[in-house]
């Protein structure tokens, strides 16, 4: 394998994500286990790619304006 053929994505491990995410390490590996978050399994520890963290941020952001309220009732 090339070094062209590996990619420039950066791998965290476990604690790296619960630390950038402000979360426990148990929580993390419940999202990777949910597979809300994708990770890479080498040997008997994860790896998860930092534009896998970026794109669990990104979908699951809350709508600013929040929930419409029926003003009728």
């Amino acid at each position: 394998m090339a070094a062209a053929d590996i990619p420039a994505n950066r791998f965290m491990t476990i604690a790296e994500v619960a630390q950038a995410l402000r979360v426990s390490r148990m929580t993390v590996y419940r999202l990777v286990n949910s597979h809300a978050i994708h990770a890479v399994r080498f040997g008997r520890s994860y790896r998860v790619p930092e534009s896998a963290v970026e794109s669990y941020i990104e979908h699951s952001a809350v709508d600013e304006a929040g929930p419409t309220v029926n003003e009728e009732q």
